[in-house]
């Protein structure tokens, strides 16, 4: 959850606030966390980041509440002159994309201020990973020239006074000198050229995701028009992200103009036409328990800021948690609300007991977690360049993936890998294991994928020896036996791999994880690893 505290004179100057607004607040799913005669306190769910603005969330509740219901639209005015962003080429390798705004004819003051730092810091730190993800940066217009250029430049060659410093430092002594640089160095180590926003004059705006400079990069009171962009990796959430702040300020009584990114091929943002979904009625009312009508549905999603017609839902350009019907489903229950369900008793009688399988993986991670050792779990989606670090093509792809996690996993070695990779700024040794699901075609007709329950282990720094130990011992307490059998596997090291056998069936792998693998995945230091399928073995261990 995170934490937004709104001024209430600032609040109240849009919508008052009732003991009835209070309850209805929490109805949203914002729970309600303290009210004083000078804030207020909400608690927001990470998947909101429209809501972390104080008018972001009065635009939402207002729509719930009924005064202001449907779809809000926003006007965004054309390019003008030089209003462009060159990207380019040398950024592909280190944080790919941008999208970009200008917004003119606002009227700061210390609160607003206050709320656009505050959004800036909650969506870097949920949405934005820790800024890895996504990282924002807002400028006074009136101190820059257009058009601006975004690329990568050798760290020595980047040379700006960082905000919060009196001093000029190239992007090396940023990263070890400045107390933010060091905060956000992992996110640049290992790149031999670091991204920056540069004017049509030369001046340096940033280094992403680390700082602004301290002549371009700060907004005051005095500021009456802004350049706005959004760095990362994933165009699509960074254009769902400006399209956040662009329709935040637009509710400040700013003018909002797009710019013209120039890519290999050119696109303009922002762009807050809605999304479009159809919406199955009979799926909302199986899936709620309900017997809506259509124009029940209508009167529900509008409530929730939707736009509806012709079957169809028209989603918020700002919304960033909607992906599958299901998540439209659970906003009409939301609008319905959910004191207004009646609970039901089924009409079944049954006898409980847990499943053998899971006092099973109950036991294993119990043993695990003896000797030392963390469990993790992991998204069952990766992205095709997680398969390609290690040397692996896609087996099961999901159709329309919204995002670039669009392949499921055939195995665990490579999410405990990206694991590892995510924490390198950690203490070791680090030594991790998950019990999960892998995806596999089926040999049969009757589906076509097939799900096994898989258990990995990986200890950086570690070697054959030591993951075999592991094994051996988890074998032991379980009461079975494993065979090795020397073999080769595409991403360990050849004479230091072996088959794991049980029953004389092959149920997994064990070995050393290749060099050139390691290095795609940014891991200094040697990594074993051990995968086998548990669904194999469940048939012949008691539970007890």
């Amino acid at each position: 959850m995170a934490s937004v505290k709104f001024s209430r004179k600032e609040f109240e100057k849009y919508l008052k606030i009732t003991p009835e607004i209070a309850e209805k607040i929490s109805m949203l799913g914002t729970h309600l966390e303290s009210l004083t005669k000078d804030e207020i306190e909400l608690e927001i769910l990470p998947n909101r980041p429209d809501l972390f603005s104080m008018h972001g969330f009065l635009r939402a509740f207002l729509s719930f509440s009924g005064k202001k219901p449907g779809l809000k639209k926003y006007k965004t005015n054309k390019p003008e002159k030089k209003y462009s962003v060159e990207i380019d080429n040398s950024v592909s390798d280190v944080r790919p994309y941008t999208a970009c705004a200008i917004v003119k004819g606002l009227k700061f003051d210390d609160e607003k201020i206050k709320e656009i730092i505050d959004i800036q810091e909650k969506i870097h730190s949920t949405l934005g990973r820790n800024r890895k993800k996504i990282a924002i940066g807002i400028y006074p217009l009136e101190k820059i020239s257009l058009p601006i250029r975004y690329e990568a430049r050798e760290p020595e060659k980047i040379k700006f006074i960082p905000l919060d410093s009196d001093k000029e430092m190239n992007g090396l002594q940023i990263l070890q000198q400045h107390p933010t640089g060091r905060e956000y160095a992992h996110l640049l180590e290992g790149k031999k050229r670091y991204p920056v926003f540069a004017d049509s004059n030369g001046k340096i705006l940033s280094m992403p995701p680390i700082i602004n400079s301290n002549e371009t990069g700060r907004i005051t009171t005095e500021t009456k028009d802004i350049f706005i962009e959004c760095s990362g990796f994933d165009f699509s959430i960074l254009k769902k992200t400006l399209n956040i702040l662009v329709t935040m300020f637009s509710d400040m009584s700013g003018r909002v103009y797009q710019m013209k990114l120039n890519y290999p091929k050119p696109v303009i943002t922002p762009d807050l036409s809605p999304d479009k979904m159809k919406i199955n009625l009979e799926n909302v009312n199986k899936l709620l328990g309900l017997k809506i009508k259509k124009q029940d549905l209508k009167k529900l999603l509008e409530k929730m800021g939707y736009g509806y017609a012709g079957g169809y839902v028209f989603i918020p350009a700002w919304r960033t948690d909607i992906l599958h019907e299901v998540d439209i489903i659970e906003d009409i229950a939301i609008a319905y609300g959910y004191e207004n369900f009646t609970p039901e008793i089924p009409e079944i009688a049954t006898i409980g007991q847990a499943n053998h399988e899971e006092v099973l993986k109950r036991k294993i991670a119990q043993l695990l977690a003896g000797l030392g050792m963390l469990e993790i779990s992991s998204y069952h989606l990766l992205t095709k360049d997680d398969l390609k670090k290690m040397n692996e093509k896609p087996v099961i792809e999901v159709d329309k993936s919204k995002t670039d996690y669009s392949v499921l996993r055939q195995n665990l070695i490579c999410s405990s890998l990206k694991t590892l990779s995510e924490n390198i700024d950690k203490d070791y040794p680090q030594k991790l294991f998950e019990i999960g699901k892998v995806f596999l075609l089926s040999d049969t007709e009757e589906t076509r994928i097939k799900e096994n329950d898989n258990l990995c282990i990986s200890v950086a720094p570690g070697n054959f020896t030591e993951i075999k130990q592991v094994l051996e011992y988890l074998a032991r307490m379980l009461g079975i036996k494993f065979d090795f059998e020397e073999s080769e596997i595409s991403f360990a090291i050849p004479g230091r791999t072996a088959k794991i056998l049980h029953n004389q069936k092959e149920i997994g792998i064990i070995g050393e994880i290749h060099p050139s693998i390691l290095k795609k995945f940014h891991l200094k230091l040697p990594v074993s690893s051990a995968e086998l399928n548990l669904s194999e073995i469940f048939k012949n261990i008691n539970p007890q």
